[in-house]
């Protein structure tokens, strides 16, 4: 069987959600489509030479501005790629509720190749082409972490854009993701992985759906075979684990490990910076290739890489009961065909990996308001929480203990509103999605009803713009 490409997949996807909706065709084909591509190609001096880089930023949507959507680099990157992922974006943003539109960019490099200094001046230089082309600013086009990237280089990208932008008050708002001391905001880093434990947590909650499938509710003692040990998938496994949930297999592009009896992922970490792999991971068998790792039989499946790690090739012998899509597009759209045949449940990248962007969010109005989130009412917060206490000691008569006053006392830092605010996003766009699936007639997966959803909200902004009467 031939695979779709990416964007193809996602495109085919969005057909089949549009069928239950009644907009014109008109508008289905604009908000299906990627409204800009921009390809470049640009020179970089570099220890070895002048290289070309070759280099994309795609903007699918601006219904809402400014469009969102982070930079990956990577070898593998192409045009179709970047596509499909700016159109996710999209759809991932009206889910969540977050007022951006989608895009995407990405570098066809492999960074590590590149010295520091060298990942500096490409990024640098990549910045300046999208400035070039008003493919940037914090009204405009806002990008982020993704594959290969970090931090590091949102810091480079933030200070090059200033450069070109004098007296821009906002000018820090123009790409998310940076470090603290630079304009970022606290839980960014973990805001994916915390985003698919809260995903997890209010799917396994609902009985009728877990009695469907063969298990009980609660993430407690449910065993976890996760892909990727990057940001993603390393926070996802740590929130599981923290919640009672048992991992059991790690995936890496060198191999997997295995230990029925469950991993320490923290020790896994030190281990693979030691040894530069996870593989001979001391009480773990080691499983090659690394494919295989996935077929491992368990509870939840988090695929937390790339995209098409789970093919017509490998569908037949997934052996997970609920498979958590903490990657974009892991899944080929003939191999999910296969999956719910099973009787998997499926939820969707563009639902399950939304924390980042719903953080990005938060940094982005922490950029445009100048302040810190929570500096204006922490103090005034746990001055009021303390004269209630009081009040209730003295009514009482009881005397709460140092370390139940500090709690019941305490104003949100930053870190609180931001975990706070990603709970609730996750929590309440999930039982959107669910009520779709369960409510409309011939909706019969979880995807399905997402893309639904997605495409209501974003027909809504254009249809409330005048654009279709």
């Amino acid at each position: 069987m031939n695979e779709q490409s990416f964007f193809e997949s996602v495109t085919r996807r969005f057909d089949k959600a549009a069928a239950f909706t009644n907009y014109p065709k008109g508008l289905l084909d604009q908000i299906k489509v990627c409204n800009s591509v921009y390809f470049m190609q640009f020179p970089v001096r570099l220890s070895k030479g002048i290289e070309v880089i070759s280099a994309w930023r795609v903007q699918h949507s601006q219904h809402k501005l400014p469009a969102k959507g982070g930079i990956r680099y990577s070898e593998m990157v192409n045009q179709d790629e970047v596509m499909a992922l700016a159109a996710l974006m999209t759809y991932k943003c009206a889910i969540a509720d977050v007022p951006f539109g989608g895009a995407k960019g990405g570098v066809k490099i492999n960074p590590k190749n590149y010295s520091e200094e060298e990942l500096e001046h490409i990024t640098r230089r990549y910045t300046t082409e999208l400035i070039k082309k008003n493919c940037i600013g914090p009204g405009l086009d806002v990008p982020a972490p993704d594959y290969g990237t970090g931090e590091r280089e949102m810091a480079w990208i933030a200070d090059t854009y200033a450069t070109f932008a004098l007296g821009q008050v906002d000018s820090l708002g123009c790409v998310t993701g940076k470090p603290v001391t630079q304009g970022g905001v606290r839980g960014r880093k973990e805001a994916t992985g915390r985003g698919i434990f809260f995903g997890l947590r209010e799917a396994f909650s609902n009985e009728a759906d877990m009695k469907a499938i063969g298990l009980t509710t609660g993430l407690e003692g449910k065993k976890v075979v996760v892909q990727g040990l990057g940001n993603v998938g390393y926070h996802a496994a740590k929130f599981l684990l923290e919640s009672g949930a048992i991992i059991i297999a790690l995936c890496e592009y060198e191999g997997a490990i295995f230990n029925p009896k469950g991993l320490d992922i923290d020790a896994i970490v030190a281990h693979r910076t030691a040894n530069k792999t996870i593989l001979g991971f001391p009480g773990a068998q080691d499983i090659t290739p690394s494919g295989k790792g996935l077929e491992i039989e368990c509870d939840i499946l988090v695929p937390a890489a790339l995209e098409n790690v789970i093919t017509t090739d490998n569908a037949a012998k997934i052996n997970a009961k609920v498979i958590a899509e903490g990657a974009n597009g892991p899944i080929t759209e003939e191999a999910e065909e296969l999956l719910l045949k099973k009787n998997i449940m499926i939820i969707p990248d563009m639902y399950l990996n939304s924390g980042g962007v719903t953080v990005s969010y938060f940094e982005w109005l922490k950029n445009l308001s100048h302040v810190r989130l929570g500096r204006m009412d922490k103090r005034f917060e746990e001055g009021s929480n303390i004269s209630i206490l009081q009040a209730v000691e003295k009514a009482t008569g009881y005397k709460f203990s140092e370390d139940e006053r500090r709690k019941a006392t305490h104003g949100a830092d930053e870190i609180d509103l931001v975990n706070s605010g990603l709970e609730e996003t996750m929590t309440s766009s999930y039982w959107q999605i669910h009520e779709i699936w369960k409510q409309r007639k011939g909706v019969e997966d979880l995807r399905t009803a997402a893309f639904i959803g997605a495409i209501e909200k974003v027909a809504t902004s254009y249809l409330s713009l005048g654009i279709f009467p």
